[in-house]
């Protein structure tokens, strides 16, 4: 046997190794629900949108029932720069008028919302695309927040259109597709009591729909690493506690707090653990989900 030979013979058992690792997992994982937000870098690079394709179907083929709640904020970005209708943010959040909600819809609804169950499709899952507004599955209410002048100090209420949040998830809507043995994949559109159409941050949509499902995780797939300490160093797991004084000290800054209180909410919501992971990272999901160390940041209740 040659030097090349024995380096097959060395992968395939690492490949065998890895499988045995994983297989405790399988075990304790059959038939829950994972709720994992799909966006950013991942979303962006053909090459990782089909690893993320086919680990979603490797999920449901090992007995676990993912959901998938996808973003677009940079698709979004680009339809409206081509149709020449300006956008604006505040506080990282993009102001949404009549004109800019109908452009939200139609690229998360529809364009990346079908490329996404496409991809699944392909590698042979079976998916179904919906939105918060089928079925009455999430409905919404304008956002209000908040703005300090860094100059004035003076606080007023930021008016961000047809932004909004979550005030009621139909968990039955998914839990219907999931007894037909789909995987939902969901745009974070939502629907106002006189029937608006309100664009909803996919992190937020999708902590409201795990915790509905009452979801064994809730991954949210990010643009980095995860969380990290106040010197630099990355954090394998927090608590809820953890994650309240590290927002209170300015640890944590930034994106990364709507996260953590996103993560926050799902736990109290009877979510068992969330976690934040770089889906920059090939096959990030199937690392975290079966290994023992994992690769991304967990919060647990305490």
């Amino acid at each position: 046997m040659g030097p090349k030979d024995n380096r097959r013979r060395l992968e395939w058992l690492s490949k065998a190794g890895i499988l045995s690792e994983a297989l405790p997992y399988m075990r304790q994982y059959a038939d829950k629900t994972f709720v994992i937000k799909y966006g950013g870098h991942a979303m962006g690079n053909a090459e990782l949108a089909a690893e993320f394709a086919r680990d979603i179907v490797l999920l449901k083929q090992v007995g676990i029932n993912p959901v998938v709640v996808h973003g677009g904020g940079p698709q979004i970005g680009q339809m409206l720069e081509r149709l020449r209708i300006k956008s604006e943010f505040v506080d990282g959040l993009r102001v949404t008028d009549a004109e800019t909600v109908d452009v939200v819809e139609m690229v998360l609804a529809g364009q990346i919302n079908k490329q996404i169950v496409t991809a699944i499709n392909a590698n042979g899952g079976n998916a179904i695309g919906i939105c918060g507004k089928d079925g009455n599955l999430m409905r919404a209410r304008r956002l209000r927040r908040t703005h300090r002048d860094p100059d004035s100090n003076i606080e007023r209420i930021l008016d961000l259109g047809f932004v909004g949040e979550p005030t009621e998830v139909d968990a039955t809507i998914i839990e219907s597709l999931v007894e037909c043995d789909l995987i939902p994949v969901v745009a974070p559109i939502g629907v106002g009591e006189n029937g608006e159409t309100y664009n909803i941050n996919a992190d937020t949509a999708a902590g409201a729909i795990a915790g509905a499902l009452g979801a064994t995780r809730l991954f949210l797939l990010t643009d980095v690493q995860g969380v990290l300490d106040s010197n630099g160093n990355f954090i394998n797991e927090m608590t809820i506690a953890d994650c309240e004084r590290l927002i209170a000290e300015n640890v944590v800054t930034g994106g990364m707090i709507p996260k953590l209180q996103t993560c926050i909410e799902a736990l109290k919501d009877s979510v068992e653990a969330a976690v934040i992971l770089d889906g920059r990272v090939p096959h990030a999901l199937l690392l975290e989900i079966f290994t023992d160390l994992g690769v991304g940041t967990m919060v647990k209740a305490g």
